[in-house]
């Protein structure tokens, strides 16, 4: 297919295009068309086809998007970085947890704003199917919103209402499965054959039973198994996470065509960010583990392609918790470098943190950051402390090894340490799905809990609530410091919000304690963070100024690479980041105690008489507790 085919496509489904629309139009489908048809090709034999029905997609969906979007889209071209900038600061927050309902997160944007935040991520809103949903990933409708929130009007007004204000809105798209009552189901559960097909149904457990043997279970305590039989249909459907919730077939084509019309009439409404969940589980090969396929990353080129096309203002962010191996191909590796999500989770980060936290040691951290991969100079990591699942202790042997230590005593050692087991632990935490076979355990808590806030207050002693303060603002700074991505800062965290032990109290949550960590916004705690001296105060002003001194270091945009700096003491991270402007050097002590400055480090680095960026100060000549230094050689 050529650009004028494509073009005379798409354009037959637009009246009245003017010749500066059908111009810039014409110029995205000549820059698109490529990776689109080369995304497609890669899966489906049919791929031509495939692409003309495509075209008509994004046609339709053109014609219907809001002038004020399209005008978003023509200032995105022109600043493709808008998402790497170092303004950018995300919040994390579940609706109803946050303010009630839509409308009332729109009466809360003072407060994002006085954060300093620019990018807002709202956990799953739109329709799951009723009682138990993984806390909204069980889809059953795309097209609504959950009734308690509000209806499709109030996001569509809250995505206008956040736009004028500055802020992007992130949005959860569950691309792996979809409920058990969501209308493709319900159609297959009824015989219609074109829905049959797009789910995995087997007559029998012969193929099931096939992929079983190489296939790991997402949930071994509430879901074991990876196929669930079904009266309905007959027959056995593909389930990785939970019975209710049926993988859909991306091998079809149409699969592909519903998810691009709804991102498309999902973008028309004014979502920004599209957060691609599961998206590493999306294809299947009998024999594998099935996830991190090469096909994954062939779609999502097709699918950014096609969104490039139709509504470029639009981001990926992919929800690919893998190893880092596996990682960096969904922003993009070889053919497909730079072409697939604009943003991704950086886990091991997140791991990393919490493991120095606890052994006071920043060898092993030294060593994953020097193996991780770089990333492609157009897109940004999604850093964070906490989010809404679990932490998974994803350790590397190799790197464990490289640094005299055993992968599993030390996997082993995190979740017993989070989970307050181990002597002299701080962390109050409990365990989440334990894995039989490997022995590894999940942790479940909220990030004051898990840092020490909690067992602080409970003891009364200022100089512990000190510390665990001290440490919780350590943590924030490395990942909002880091400076390859968006930092993400989770709902209370700025806060202070202990954990929630009341889940058990809701039935539909009682059975899985990462509700532990999704307490309700505690407003009356939020208004003492204008008061002096208080936990809320500390945590939130502290945060604050972290992120406005983020904002004014050019030095962290999220086009250059950060990289870790071994020098002789365990106890500190250093981090460089190079840049026209100058050498940034972050350093951090991940312990209780005072250490000195590095100096032969920072000499290295050109900076003689380092100048703290976040105090605005000289750097003073030892590190307190938990200290935290972004230094330039003069002040910026």
């Amino acid at each position: 297919m050529d650009d004028q085919l494509f073009f005379r496509g798409l354009a037959s489904q637009i009246e009245a295009l003017d010749k500066y629309r059908s111009a810039d139009l014409q110029a995205r489908i000549q820059r698109y068309l490529p990776e689109l048809l080369e995304g497609l090709q890669a899966v489906y034999p049919e791929a031509p086809l495939v692409a003309e029905r495509v075209a008509r997609v994004i046609g339709k969906n053109l014609a219907e998007r809001p002038p004020d979007l399209q005008a978003l889209d023509l200032l995105r071209i022109h600043t493709p970085d808008w998402f790497q900038k170092p303004h950018m600061h995300g919040y994390i927050a579940y609706t109803e947890r946050f303010a009630e309902n839509l409308r009332g997160v729109a009466e809360r944007i003072p407060y994002l704003k006085e954060l300093g935040i620019r990018y807002l991520h709202l956990m799953p809103l739109l329709l799951p199917r009723e009682g138990e949903n993984d806390g909204g990933y069980a889809v059953a409708d795309y097209r609504r919103v959950r009734p308690d929130l509000g209806t499709m009007d109030d996001l569509e007004a809250l995505c206008a209402r956040l736009r004028q204000e500055g802020l992007s809105l992130c949005l959860d798209l569950v691309l792996n499965h979809v409920a058990r009552e969501h209308p493709w189901a319900l159609a297959a559960r009824q015989g219609d054959p074109h829905y049959r097909a797009y789910f995995y149904i087997y007559p029998d457990r012969t193929i099931p039973d096939a992929f079983e043997r190489t296939l790991p279970e997402v949930f071994p305590d509430f879901a074991p198994g990876n196929f669930t039989w079904d009266d309905e249909l007959g027959g056995w459907v593909w389930t990785t996470f939970n019975r209710w919730q049926w993988d859909v077939n991306w091998g079809n084509p149409e699969v592909f065509l519903e998810y691009l019309d709804l991102i498309l009439w999902l973008a028309n409404k004014g979502v920004e960010v599209f957060r691609l969940d599961a998206i590493a589980f999306t294809w299947k090969r009998l024999g594998t583990h099935c996830q991190n396929q090469p096909e994954v990353h062939a779609l999502t080129q097709a699918m950014r392609a096609a969104v490039r096309i139709g509504a470029p203002a639009v981001a990926f962010k992919a929800e690919a918790i893998v190893a880092p191996e596996d990682l960096i191909a969904y922003l993009g590796t070889g053919r497909h470098y730079g072409k697939v999500s604009e943003l991704a989770y950086h886990n091991t980060l997140m791991v990393q943190i919490w493991s120095s936290l606890a052994s006071r040691d920043t060898r092993l951290f030294t060593q994953a950051l020097q193996r991780f991969p770089q990333k492609p100079p157009t897109t940004a990591w999604a850093t964070y402390l906490r989010c809404h699942d679990d932490i998974g202790w994803a350790i590397s042997d190799t790197d464990a090894a490289a640094v005299g230590l055993d992968g599993a005593a030390h996997r082993r050692f995190l979740a017993d340490f989070y989970q307050g087991d181990f002597p002299g632990s701080f962390a109050r935490g409990m365990p989440f799905q334990e894995n039989p076979l490997t022995g590894d355990r999940r942790t479940s808590g909220s990030a004051a809990s898990l840092a020490g806030l909690e067992a602080a207050l409970e003891s009364g002693n200022p100089r512990l609530v000190h510390l665990a303060i001290e440490r919780l603002l350590l943590a924030h700074a490395v990942f909002i410091g880091y400076g390859e991505g968006i930092p993400l800062i989770y709902m209370g965290d700025e806060l202070g919000l202990l954990n929630d032990y009341n889940y058990t109290e809701e039935p539909a949550h009682k059975g899985d304690n990462r509700w532990l960590h999704r307490p309700r916004m505690d407003w009356a705690k939020a208004e003492r963070r204008h008061q002096e001296g208080t936990v809320e105060h500390r945590l939130f002003h502290g945060i604050k100024g972290l992120l406005e001194a983020r904002a004014r270091i050019p030095q962290l945009h999220a086009a250059f690479p950060t990289r870790p700096l071994w020098q002789p003491n365990p106890h500190l991270l250093v981090l460089r980041r190079a840049h026209p402007e100058g050498t940034l050097v972050q350093v951090y002590n991940f312990s209780e105690q005072d250490q000195a400055l590095p100096w032969e480090t920072l000499q290295a680095e050109g900076i003689v008489q380092p100048f703290d960026q976040i105090t605005l100060a000289p750097a003073p000549a030892y590190l307190w507790p938990y200290a935290r230094l972004w230094l330039t050689q003069h002040r910026l």
